[in-house]
């Protein structure tokens, strides 16, 4: 089966291939939106929601992919020089099995399958009734045998994939199939409460570490993309990696800077962005919750200050995580120990203006 599977995805083309390799990439980029605007909707997001949401955009690019990829390219060919007759009989799929044996069916299933998610989010995401998912499921499959059926609504003068009523029938088929097991999940498993638990000034240990592990995976994904932006592009104008490292006289013209240079600096550049962006500019907007904050429902501003101690505040905040994000090694067993002994973290002991104030009223 997995030797199967393997031969049917050789069947595309490179690009395909590095398009897949970007897939997940791309699917948590187009997410962020979508969770921005929840949270700006209720308030606060629950972690499902967050997969949920990962899920559904990662499912729906791919979904894309695997139906109308790999694109006719060349001067001849399906979609260029001729066109694919469409197979418009239903029970087609009898003379496939009795051809073809396990592939056909294998390709029967695959078809049945590729659509269980789409039911599946249609009833626990998007919460649909029956009837309005098995409508959704139609549309899509419809929309995009259409798309094979006119070569891509057409950009190509034929059909550069088959059209197959089989397609429909089992697509529609595992949409409904998923709406089912959506709707065993959520008899089985008790839905997240609507109301957001209430944001803690005062995060224990645990939550503080994972915390920080999230942010750091989300200043880590924009510190990443750059290189492999530059990698990708690299190889598609370049062909071999090896050459585009060494010199980028052949795409930036007479330029002191290698590629491997140019991507040090724009990862170091997207690095220091992102670490501004998650640990400053928005929990400065928010509280002191970062984006992983927003989800685990915590501040890191144990007490309320103002003006210049808020300043002071971040700034060293901003030092000690900058540094255990680039020292983790180094840093990590010493924070730790200091909290277990002082149950603060330095930055902790900076006071707010009251404090202040009847500091300067004692002495």
């Amino acid at each position: 089966m997995l030797s199967m599977i393997d031969n049917y995805l050789s069947t595309f083309s490179d690009s395909f291939s590095i398009a897949v390799l970007m897939w997940p990439l791309l699917s948590l980029l187009l997410t962020l939106p979508f969770l921005f605007a929840l949270y700006r909707r209720d308030g606060w997001l629950a972690l499902s929601a967050v997969f949920a949401i990962y899920a559904a955009i990662l499912y729906a690019i791919g979904l894309i992919c695997f139906t109308l990829y790999p694109l006719p390219s060349g001067d001849s060919g399906p979609g260029i020089t001729y066109g694919i007759e469409p197979i418009l009989n239903p029970l087609n799929f009898v003379n496939d099995i009795s051809k073809d044996g396990i592939r056909a069916v294998f390709q029967l299933v695959f078809n049945v399958v590729l659509f269980v998610p789409l039911g599946f989010i249609a009833k626990t995401l998007l919460k649909l009734k029956l009837p309005i998912a098995f409508l959704l499921a139609l549309t899509c499959t419809c929309l995009i045998e259409t798309a094979q059926l006119t070569g891509l609504f057409g950009m190509y003068p034929f059909a550069f994939r088959t059209f197959d009523v089989d397609d429909i029938i089992c697509n529609t088929l595992g949409g409904s199939i998923g709406w089912m097991l959506g709707y065993l999940v959520d008899r089985l498993i008790m839905e997240d409460s609507t109301e957001p638990p209430t944001i803690t000034h005062d995060p224990k240990f645990i939550r503080r570490c994972v915390t920080f592990w999230t942010d750091a995976m989300i200043i880590d994904f924009c510190f990443v993309i750059p290189r492999i932006i530059i990698f990708v592009g690299t190889k598609l104008l370049l062909g071999d990696t090896s050459d585009a490292l060494s010199t980028s006289e052949s795409v930036f013209g007479q330029s002191d800077l290698t590629i491997s240079q140019i991507n040090e600096i724009v990862s170091m550049a997207c690095f220091v962005i992102a670490f501004a962006v998650v640990e400053i500019i928005v929990p400065w907007r928010n509280d002191g919750s970062t984006p992983a904050g927003m989800f685990y429902r915590m501040s890191f501003e144990t007490k309320k200050r103002s003006d210049v101690y808020r300043v002071i505040f971040y700034s060293i905040r901003s030092v000690v995580i900058f540094a255990l994000l680039i020292y983790l090694r180094y840093l990590l067993l010493p924070l730790a120990l200091f909290y277990l002994i002082a149950r603060k973290m330095p930055y902790d002991f900076i006071p707010d203006r009251e404090q202040r104030k009847s500091v300067e009223t004692y002495d």
